[in-house]
């Protein structure tokens, strides 16, 4: 079977920056739902027509991964209107009441607490990086049912490829 719009591929990949610093990894196999929000568009095109045993590399520039990094996603936000227990690293989907407006969908990742402020960040991790994609196909497959109703295979654990996927974290 080859890969094709609506088939589930199981990829090995390996992910760095430019450098080729290492990013993450999945040597086993990471299930994505080809032609969502599962992979991001240009790695599902390059997916195409491919089959069990293939491989790739692809040079991806910002634009078509997590788009640029926009300084105006950065928050200054009073220490006081977040829960007790708050530490870097932390993910928002919805700013506490009393925050200033956010975009809707956008994740914030709190990056530093000091002198009773939290810097938050609604950029993507991976914003503004050129990325290196190495993958291996290691299975095709027609998804399941309930994998066609939710146009992923990431039914149990959305973020299980989440530097691969155009959905994880939003930018």
């Amino acid at each position: 079977m080859n890969v094709a719009p609506d088939t589930v591929v199981t990829l090995a990949w390996r992910l760095t920056d430019a450098q080729n610093e290492l990013l993450a990894e999945d040597d086993s196999g990471t299930d994505f739902y080809v032609g969502s929000d599962d992979l991001l568009p240009v790695i599902s095109r390059d997916l195409l027509g491919k089959s069990v045993g293939d491989s790739g590399a692809l040079h991806i520039e910002p634009a078509d991964a997590f788009g640029d990094y926009e300084p105006d996603r950065l928050r200054l936000e009073d220490r006081a209107l977040f829960p007790d227990l708050l530490e870097p690293g932390m993910q928002f989907e919805q700013l506490p009441a009393g925050c200033s407006a956010a975009e809707p969908g956008c994740r914030f990742t709190i990056t530093d607490i000091a002198d009773g402020k939290v810097v938050l960040d609604g950029n993507h991790p991976l914003a503004g990086m050129a990325l290196r994609v190495h993958y291996r196909i290691v299975e095709v497959r027609a998804p399941d049912p309930d994998e066609v109703e939710a146009r992923s295979a990431h039914l149990d654990d959305v973020d299980s490829g989440m530097f691969l996927v155009g959905r994880s974290v939003e930018s």
